[in-house]
């Protein structure tokens, strides 16, 4: 098989699979055998496709032409590959952990959640691969709808609410903002193809520039950078499965993505130094950090903590893309990884919790670690790992925002990480105190672990976040081909 073969089954996999999924549903067992294998499949298949791309291999198809310069097309460099690794790995553990959950929880419309799941996945696909700003403009719309009846899979009026709050904000700033930016970007330089080193240098001038970077910046709304993040936290009432992988993997990282694909390509490093004001994007990113932190420091439920740690986490990411540092780009995308060992994790343990114990809130966690010590052992190493603990997968990705923020002495970006790790910190080592020091609530009901599809999936993910801290280097040799080598 040959990678651009790969290349568009990445694609038709998830799709296929999702019709599959869809006519075995009286079935369950054998429509939880046909997720597996899918996702398996699809893994296996981004594998080939890396293989071809350190090969040396020619990736790239166009399916057809729209207009003059512009097609529906795919292609493959390190940020995507990188981004489709992930989606597609975690998706193999995340269907491993739902089959516990929703089987443990009852769950109605199962075969919906799994086909939608499955549609989410190609929408990813798609943005990851996507060789222009057209195809990606599509694709993380398909991503945006098929995420939708997932986060309202409930059904409730709670459910309902979270899901208009989720569509009318994505939908708005794609249409209000990241159209029109995409729309400006192929006025001026007639083409919407990814070029390294960026398409706009000599085609718009650095004036009208910060303007259109403030569109993308706002446009791209699963980044969550505020205004623009109350989606997410309303989200949360989506079962934690889709919290797990949609908004702590493929959604909010499509985000983040897309924002180090425009700032790379699109606009260019050098290109947007010279733009004025362009450090206005990282002032945002920076408030994001810490006022996220600010408020995830007063949640007192579990996933509406995570959420906002969530968007904290994200501005990292922009903030250090941003930052226009060869270092912080590379710190950018391996915080893409980073992060989502880790919170999958924390989520993972938050579902574990309600299907074990039915509790949702932090003051309920008192002595929890005792009856519960490989959802708690891994909490704490998810939780390590957002605070930047060494021996786990943040203390990577920050290390390399540090260093390029030292690289350009800027110090903005020094103190944004300095709060924001005492805050992480602030609201997660008590929880983990508490879980392991403090005596249990002796009226709360017996219970152990969670169903052993959950276990093992969240101790393989918190597995990652340890093992990505030594063994990181063919993810960091392959992201400083963003910068063109290691500074």
């Amino acid at each position: 098989m040959t990678a651009n073969t790969a290349l568009i089954l990445t694609l038709l996999t998830p799709l296929f699979g999702s019709i599959l999924i869809g006519l075995t549903g009286r079935w369950p067992n054998l429509r939880e055998t046909i997720t597996m294998v899918t996702a398996l499949s699809l893994f296996g298949l981004v594998i080939r496709v890396l293989i071809g791309l350190n090969a040396g291999e020619q990736i790239g198809i166009e399916l057809f032409t729209v207009m003059s310069g512009v097609g529906i097309a795919f292609n493959t460099e390190p940020l995507s590959i990188l981004f489709a690794m992930i989606a597609s790995g975690l998706w193999v553990v995340t269907s491993i952990y739902a089959f516990g959950y929703m089987r443990g929880t009852n769950e109605i419309n199962q075969t919906r959640f799994y086909v939608c799941f499955a549609i989410a996945l190609f929408g990813a696909m798609g943005v990851a691969f996507s060789a222009n700003l057209l195809t990606l403009f599509i694709f993380y719309e398909v991503l945006t709808i098929s995420t939708y009846p997932l986060v309202t899979h409930k059904g409730d009026a709670k459910a309902k609410a979270g899901g208009r709050v989720y569509l009318g904000i994505l939908m708005t700033t794609s249409i209000v903002f990241l159209l029109p930016a995409v729309i400006w970007v192929y006025a001026a330089a007639g083409t919407l193809d990814f070029v390294p080193g960026g398409i706009l240098d000599g085609n718009l001038a650095a004036g009208s520039a910060t303007l259109l970077l403030m569109l993308f910046l706002f446009g791209v709304a699963k980044a969550a950078v505020m205004p623009v993040h109350k989606w997410l936290p309303a989200a949360m009432v989506a079962p934690t499965p889709v919290s797990a992988l949609l908004h702590a993997v493929a959604v909010v990282k499509a985000g983040v993505f897309t924002l180090i694909k425009v700032v790379i390509y699109i606009f260019g490093t050098d290109y947007l130094a010279e733009v004025p004001y362009e450090s206005i994007a990282v002032y945002l990113a920076g408030f994001t950090v810490v006022a996220a932190s600010c408020v995830a420091l007063r949640q007192t439920n579990i996933k509406r903590l995570l959420a906002y740690s969530t968007i904290g986490q994200l501005s990292y990411i922009v903030m250090a893309t941003m930052a226009l540092a060869p270092f912080s780009e590379i710190g950018a995308a391996i915080h893409i990884a980073a992060h989502a060992f880790a919170k999958i994790t924390l989520f993972f343990t938050a579902g574990a919790i309600y299907v074990a114990s039915k509790k949702t809130e932090i003051n309920q966690l008192n002595g929890i670690g005792w009856r519960m010590p490989f959802t708690m052992g891994a909490f704490a190493i998810g939780a390590l790992s957002m605070i930047g603990v060494p021996p786990t997968a943040g203390f990577v990705s920050k290390w390399f925002i540090i260093a390029g923020a030292f690289q350009l002495d800027n110090y903005f970006v020094l103190v944004v990480l300095i709060l924001s790790t005492a805050l992480n910190a602030g609201y997660f080592l008590p929880i983990i105190f508490n879980a392991f020091f403090k005596p249990e609530d002796v009226k709360l009901k017996d219970h152990g672990e969670a169903p052993f599809s959950m276990v093992v999936a969240l101790c393989v993910t918190a597995s990652l976040t340890l093992l990505f801290f030594f063994f990181n280097g063919p993810v960091l040799d392959l992201e400083t081909q963003l910068v063109g080598g290691m500074p």
